[in-house]
């Protein structure tokens, strides 16, 4: 990629506004306004909003705090276009008016088509949102258009060739996500540098998994420097990639702030032996999986509860290793939404009559039950 590609002259630390300080039920406007002027003071630029984020609050807390109080050549505001709020081709003009009025601006500087997964790939083709970006970055109310995407690399190539005009990706990227299964992290991040698009880096921290591990699978990189956060780490590992135009953090207090300042405002790439020190921290998340599931999905079958129990499986396994009690509640509704709970187990033994791995399904379930549903 060419040295001076898009974006290479924004500094490596963005602010999500998606996880603002709140207040109760009400974002904390002050405390925001502090934590942007400490963000701004350190010489970074570029935020980070979207059409949904606290059901549009932090489009109108991005006009409150940065848009009336800061010059608007001196910082990079963006956001998104949510396909799943658009029943009809006129609702994208409308959307994009309103985050343009709620935040106060003429223009976005990056405006994404916003999370393009299997779920609403069908409504951005049939609505045609690549050619509505494009108008508006030809109307002048976006100076970059692109895209953030949550699926296979495979899709990810399909779509950038098929739309070379895309400017950019927003990929969800770190270090334990790089070689999963799911995420795919280093597939799609390839993809991206194959096509010579630059990415914008989410999800750094793994909604807050990585800043928040059991100590004895931190111990690695707490025992190499200990005086250094173990969230520094995740972000250090990102903004070391090339091609980047920003790592996003959604810093929701200004103890995150100071950390994620202290650590981007005289940044240092890993080194080898950092490097390794995080393949250790890898393994031991691997290690910490409780349940030795592989999610065949035998056991779901004859399950007279319709309990989604692979999935259930890998949220605790997630918890055990990130001791994310937000996050694993959060998943854990997900894999229950319109299924069984644990707690439903009827106990009839069906499931583990199917199991390969020979799991106690059953009590395993029970446990579950008692951690993730209090």
């Amino acid at each position: 990629m060419d040295k001076n590609y898009l974006g290479s002259n924004i500094p490596k630390l963005g602010f999500g506004l998606m996880r603002l300080p709140m207040n109760g039920e009400v974002v904390d406007l002050e405390q925001t306004k502090k934590m942007v002027d400490a963000f701004m003071a350190k010489g970074f630029t570029y935020f980070d909003t979207a059409y949904v984020y606290i059901g549009g609050t932090s489009e109108v807390m991005a006009k409150k705090a940065i848009v009336e109080r800061y010059p608007r050549d001196s910082f990079q505001l963006a956001t998104k276009l949510a396909m799943w709020e658009v029943k009809e081709e006129a609702d994208m003009a409308k959307q994009l008016e309103t985050s343009l009025t709620r935040t106060g601006v003429d223009y976005f500087d990056f405006y994404l088509i916003h999370s393009i997964q299997e779920s609403n790939i069908e409504a951005v083709n049939k609505f045609d949102a690549w050619s509505f970006v494009l108008k508006a970055k030809e109307e002048g109310k976006a100076k970059h258009v692109g895209f953030s995407f949550h699926d296979t690399p495979e899709k990810l190539d399909a779509l950038l060739t098929a739309h070379p005009e895309m400017e950019f990706v927003q990929l969800q990227i770190n270090y334990a996500d790089w070689e999963s299964e799911d995420v795919q992290s280093r597939a799609c991040y390839e993809v991206c540098m194959k096509h010579g698009k630059p990415v914008i880096i989410m999800e750094p921290v793994k909604g807050g998994s990585l800043a928040m591990m059991h100590p004895s699978i931190a111990k690695p990189m707490t025992d190499y420097a200990p005086d250094k956060s173990i969230a520094s780490w995740a972000i250090r590992y990102c903004a070391s990639l090339p091609g980047l135009i920003t790592v996003l953090s959604g810093m929701s207090n200004e103890e995150q702030m100071n950390d994620n300042l202290n650590t981007m405002a005289d940044f240092k790439a890993l080194t080898e032996e950092e490097y390794a020190i995080l393949d250790k921290v890898v393994e031991g998340i691997k290690e910490a999986a409780a349940i030795p599931c592989t999610a065949c999905k035998y056991c779901v079958e004859d399950c007279p509860m319709q309990i989604n129990i692979p999935e259930i499986f890998a949220v605790y396994n997630q918890y055990t290793a990130y001791n994310n009690m937000h996050a694993a509640q959060f998943g854990y509704k997900g894999a229950t939404e319109n299924r069984g709970k644990a707690s439903q187990c009827l106990q009839c033994g069906a499931c583990e009559g199917h199991c390969p791995q020979h799991i106690n399904i059953i009590e395993n379930l029970a446990k579950i039950a008692s951690v993730l549903e209090k």
